[in-house]
């Protein structure tokens, strides 16, 4: 049996601030989303482009945590894009740093790294 997707899941401490910056930073749609009884966001599902990601609170009865807020995290999110510059303006306005800044690449891409508000280490790209 073949997987018919991936979808990878961004734990953070404040999953509604992350969701937040998604669709301001990157223009997410949230096409789902599961709140706490105090109103807390516990998870959501969002498209980027034609991709899904989802967004989720950390919970006591998973393993799972948020990255630390210092771009160590194993995980890299690619997102290309039509305009690398602009989107990463838009996110570094929005609170994420740059963690390399954009330039043309040898392969062919113009890439640039982030790291957002809540950790998540996002490369921003586009092909040139």
């Amino acid at each position: 049996m073949k997987p018919k997707m991936i979808i990878p899941m961004l734990v953070c401490h404040n999953a509604e601030a992350e969701l937040n910056f998604c669709v301001q930073a990157f223009g997410a749609s949230e096409l789902s989303r599961r709140n706490e009884q105090d109103g807390s966001v516990i998870h959501a599902t969002l498209m980027i482009h034609q991709s899904l990601i989802m967004v989720h609170c950390e919970f006591p009865l998973l393993a799972s945590r948020a990255p630390q807020n210092d771009g160590s995290s194993p995980v890299v999110t690619y997102l290309y894009c039509e305009n690398v510059d602009e989107v990463m303006d838009r996110a570094i306005a929005l609170g994420a740093r740059a963690i390399m800044p954009a330039e043309d690449q040898p392969w062919g891409d113009r890439v640039g790294r982030i790291i957002d508000p809540a950790g998540h280490v996002w490369n921003i790209a586009a092909r040139i």
